[in-house]
């Protein structure tokens, strides 16, 4: 499995947030991308996508900026890799149950399958909020 330059980014973004959400209102996307080290227009376009998948909120003005738009505890890992990159495993751009194999191959289907149901039960079991309170205890 490959997790793309996209959806780290994303991820490390809701992170900030999630972090800061006690602040002082909206975190403006330069902030984020300077905390976490992503170049700031390709963080816009994530941005986007995770306010149209319902992550964050915005603001615009002086005083806006950017908010989770849920608890950190409502918004997993899965969430916010759906948000910006569709699909959490697919295999050549369709879902494993999609499939058919015919032939030799056949066993290959229940092996997508299961690598799907596992790793999506590893990211829709953790919340950006889990990670924030890891990073918090220094874990």
């Amino acid at each position: 499995m490959r997790i793309s330059a996209r959806a780290d980014y994303a991820v490390r973004a809701v992170l900030e947030l999630a972090v800061r959400q006690d602040g002082d209102g909206p975190v403006k996307a330069e902030a984020v991308a300077a905390a976490q080290g992503i170049p700031h227009k390709f963080l816009e376009g994530i941005l986007g996508d995770l306010r149209r998948g319902g992550i964050v909120d915005s603001r615009r003005g002086g005083g806006g900026g950017y908010r989770l738009a849920r608890p950190a505890a409502e918004i997993t890992v899965a969430d916010v890799i759906r948000a910006v990159d569709g699909p959490i495993v697919s295999v050549r751009g369709e879902r494993p149950t999609a499939l058919t194999y015919q032939g030799t191959a056949e066993p290959l289907l229940p092996l997508w399958i299961a690598l799907r149901a596992n790793v999506r039960r590893i990211l829709e079991g953790v919340s950006v909020a889990d990670i924030a309170a890891r990073r918090r205890r220094g874990e």
